[in-house]
């Protein structure tokens, strides 16, 4: 599903709307597989803002790793001749001093006293996928391994404790194999351990999204398919097969396009979070998916002074 005419959007939050018009319109068509492909780029980008996932799905849903040229460049690739880049969000960053701050400047060694650097906008960039590279072949991820958990779900343990959880076994819950009770998480016991991991993500997640205000009004269907979207997201990302179709997450949307965007962000923030505690990143990799922000917004910095 690509996102056309994007030059007639005028900033980012009416990018995404269009980008979210598009997958209500093909939602409502009955491609349902249309939805997956976002919570897909979730996980492939848990590292990027919820615009940006929004963006690089809407223009590019194969995507599976983005970088600017530059960055392919210094990884030993180069972007093909004629590929269309992908548009994304970089910040503006600007360096602007208040009347206290250039009153004391006056006193002051201007060599030593370097203003502070602030967010002042955000510019359009222009990113490519690995696909639509050539050149030297990049490492695999050290944590896709499918099915390995590792000490993933020790992590996890840790991080859920961590938050003011309980965690606990229990072979009474059967046979559901886990419970949410609001400050306490049961899950059943003796469970292969990357069901046990997909099993307390999707648990953990009820904890962190359900147990405060929502904007929204849902339904006990759409908060399970919620969770259950964080589970797909975390452990596609951790390189597991997950059991859930396609046609399974249409029901975050409800007939409600403002309920659908919702509901994306905050898988998309669940997820992030939860995969930030317990994954680990190799730098190599993670340079081509954070050093297009990183060197965009450097860029940017050198030519804004106010």
């Amino acid at each position: 599903m690509l996102l056309k005419e994007t030059s007639k959007a005028k900033n980012n939050q009416e990018l995404v709307k269009a980008s979210i018009d598009a997958l209500v319109k093909a939602l409502e068509a009955g491609h349902s597989e249309a939805l997956s492909s976002y919570l897909t780029a979730m996980a492939q980008f848990h590292h990027y803002s919820f615009q940006n996932i929004i963006l690089i799905a809407s223009q590019r849903p194969t995507a599976t790793k983005v970088a600017g040229i530059r960055t392919w460049n210094e990884l030993g690739r180069k972007v093909r001749r004629g590929e269309k880049g992908i548009m994304i969000f970089a910040p503006l960053i600007g360096y602007k001093r208040n009347a206290s701050e250039a009153d004391q400047s006056q006193q002051s060694d201007t060599r030593t006293t370097k203003p502070e650097p602030r967010l002042v906008g955000f510019r359009a960039v222009y990113v490519f996928d690995v696909a639509q590279t050539e050149g030297v072949e990049l490492p695999e991820l050290s944590s896709t391994v499918t099915g390995e958990v590792g000490d993933k779900l020790d992590r996890l343990a840790e991080f859920t404790t961590g938050q003011g959880i309980k965690l606990e076994y229990s072979d009474k819950i059967a046979p559901a194999r886990g419970m949410s009770y609001g400050g306490l998480i049961r899950i059943l016991p003796d469970l292969e351990p990357s069901e046990t991991l997909a099993t307390l993500v999707h648990e953990l997640a009820h904890e962190m999204l359900h147990k405060a205000e929502r904007r929204t009004l849902t339904t006990k269907a759409v908060r399970e398919t919620e969770a259950e979207a964080v589970a797909f997201v975390v452990c596609h990302a951790l390189g597991f097969e997950t059991g859930s179709g396609s046609s399974d997450y249409i029901q975050l949307y409800h007939g409600d396009a403002n309920l659908l965007k919702e509901s994306l962000e905050v898988v998309q923030r669940t997820a992030s979070q939860i995969l930030g505690a317990i994954s680990l990143r190799d730098e190599q990799v993670r340079a081509v998916s954070g050093a297009v922000i990183q060197n965009a917004a450097q860029q940017t910095a050198q030519g804004v002074q106010q």
